[in-house]
């Protein structure tokens, strides 16, 4: 008899801010899931206006083609080759398996990545994502992927550089995703750049 794959159930919240003037935000995000796995990123074109915009929302038609079981070096060397042409972005990754219990997360640039869970038995209150170097489509550094495990109530927050340092030390795991989102945006955003913050917890996992 075959195994049922589970199906991982997340709750998101999103914030951006758009810089005065320009026609579209050069951020973007996405949140993806298919039985048994979750796909988080944050994807910051460099600099903003159109061309940062353009940057953007190539990674993101990227992402949104892959499947199941492309892991996160997989679809950031994707986004190298397919960004060549353009100026290129940061941008930071996540994967969820929910038949393992493990998140493989990965970053290039300044897109920086919290988790904080809600049960500290499984490691510290909260881990930060190491980010490498480096911008996807020109200089891709060396990849390797950070594995850790997540439980039921486990927070991933991902922010731009448009959001000022310091925005994780009042972040909860008990804080609903969008208010979590929209408080941070609210109390960090530079007002410089363009910013987003995507907020996703992992709920639970479901036959």
């Amino acid at each position: 008899m075959a195994t049922l794959s589970l199906q991982p159930i997340v709750e998101s919240g999103v914030a951006a801010y758009a810089l005065p003037g320009q026609k579209e935000s050069g951020d973007r995000h996405i949140v993806r899931h298919w039985p048994g796995t979750v796909l988080i990123a944050a994807i910051d074109g460099l600099g903003h206006g159109d061309e940062a915009a353009l940057a953007a929302k190539r990674a993101l038609s990227i992402l949104m083609k892959a499947n199941a079981q492309d892991s996160v070096i997989a679809l950031l060397e994707r986004c190298h080759e397919g960004l060549r042409s353009t100026r290129g972005v940061v941008m930071s990754v996540a994967s969820i398996d929910s038949a393992q219990g493990l998140m493989t997360w990965i970053g290039v640039g300044n897109v920086q990545g919290v988790l904080v869970r809600r049960n500290a038995t499984l490691g510290p209150a909260q881990q930060e994502l190491l980010l490498r170097a480096g911008v996807v489509g020109a200089q891709l550094p060396p990849l390797q992927g950070a594995v850790l495990p997540i439980a039921r109530g486990d927070t991933l927050v991902f922010v731009t550089d448009g959001i000022r340092s310091g925005f994780a030390d009042k972040l909860s795991a008990l804080e609903p995703p969008q208010k979590s989102a929209d408080r941070i945006l609210a109390e960090y955003c530079r007002g410089s750049d363009d910013a987003l913050v995507v907020v996703t917890r992992y709920l639970e996992s479901q036959k």
